[in-house]
């Protein structure tokens, strides 16, 4: 029964093999659905405001550059699109369609600067990353001139691992620990102990290199390897991971406590039997931000690491390079080839994270359809 003929059923129109509705049965507005005048609202908008734009931004005024081209578009698009829905919908709606339109200009937005960065930094590393010495071979001999058929990362490859695998073996636990303190346990302490981990949070990268370097290196004279740029990261990963741990922890119902509580189960056997099996999805969550943070950090790795260009699997002796620091070297360097090198690092770089992300992830999911 088409919507039209629900309507004069309700209004007690007689028509063939209708059965009228109830008078006191209402029906039901669709307000998810879209009309064709609803589809032509938004076209008409979208191409009224393109000609505008272009006759005014292009023709007729002195301006020139895309990014103000498609800024102007869209608030012109924005603007008419209201216009033209407040013609044949009550205020409610236009206020709904135009902030509609607004984030979803907002997100598209977002989207495509997203895309455009990888697209762009997968587009300058092509000529480097599509080599196999690219992966199997280290800088050791090789000049920044040479072709991109020699040298690769290969040392920066196995040191961001090496690097990263130590941070999140120290920083994981301190941080799941330090979260379950802040939630579980509580008490005048865990208020001071919040206020650091907040503080911490917006600690710059570079403070905690020097930090390293400065008790590490300069007072107790350790030397400058991986074990010394893993503490660095750890300590930028520390407060990701136990800011968004309690967070997560936080929203776990108190109802599973009480109920662990009841049939006589200890504090700590509620926390690691109940609590945090509940929170793992999430806990996975905050260690794919702890990684994100630290898997891309540059400057603590120069300072407390250094830059080579040789093959090191050993985090406790001599420098060791990372993939960040292997592009930033690249694309400062000024060499073309060597800049198409580091676009390459970055490009590899991209490809672990997403892939370190989607392991995580993937883990998680299955501990927790495993319960």
């Amino acid at each position: 029964m088409s919507n039209v003929n629900v309507v004069d059923a309700a209004l007690g129109n007689e028509y063939p093999g209708i059965v009228p509705l109830p008078e006191n049965e209402s029906v039901p507005r669709v307000v998810n659905a879209w009309s064709l005048d609803d589809w032509s609202s938004l076209l008409g908008a979208i191409f009224a405001s393109l000609a505008l734009v272009w006759l005014l931004y292009v023709q007729i005024l002195p301006t020139a550059g895309k990014f103000g081209f498609f800024l102007l578009w869209y608030l012109a698009f924005v603007g008419l699109y209201g216009l033209i829905t407040s013609m044949s919908h009550p205020r409610p709606i236009v206020v709904d369609r135009v902030m509609a339109a607004v984030i979803a200009g907002g997100a598209g937005f977002v989207l495509l600067a997203l895309a455009w960065t990888v697209g762009y930094v997968l587009y300058r590393g092509w000529p480097a990353y599509h080599h196999w010495n690219f992966y199997s071979s280290d800088m050791t001999g090789i000049a920044p001139t040479d072709p991109l058929t020699k040298g690769g990362i290969l040392h920066a490859l196995v040191g961001s691992g090496i690097e990263l695998a130590i941070a999140v073996a120290i920083s994981l636990p301190l941080g799941l620990g330090t979260a379950v303190y802040m939630t579980e346990v509580g008490g005048k302490l865990s208020k001071v102990v919040r206020t650091v981990i907040e503080a911490m949070t917006a600690l710059p990268d570079l403070v905690a290199g020097l930090f390293i370097y400065a008790f590490l290196i300069v007072a107790l004279g350790y030397s400058r390897d991986g074990l010394a740029a893993a503490l660095a990261l750890s300590i930028t990963m520390l407060p990701i991971i136990a800011r968004s741990s309690e967070v997560v922890l936080k929203v776990v119902p108190g109802g599973l406590r009480e109920a662990s509580f009841a049939l006589g189960a200890t504090h700590w056997q509620t926390v690691r039997k109940v609590v945090l099996p509940t929170a793992r999805p999430g806990l996975a969550t905050a260690l794919i931000l702890g990684i994100a943070r630290g898997i891309g950090e540059t400057a603590p790795v120069l300072i407390v690491a250094g830059v080579s260009t040789f093959f090191n699997a050993n985090p406790l002796k001599n420098p060791m390079n990372s993939l960040p620091l292997f592009g930033y070297e690249g694309l400062r360097s000024g060499e073309p080839g060597f800049i198409t090198r580091g676009y390459g690092a970055i490009s590899v770089l991209l490809a672990v994270v997403i892939v370190l992300f989607i392991i995580i992830r993937l883990l998680a999911r299955q501990r927790v359809s495993n319960r």
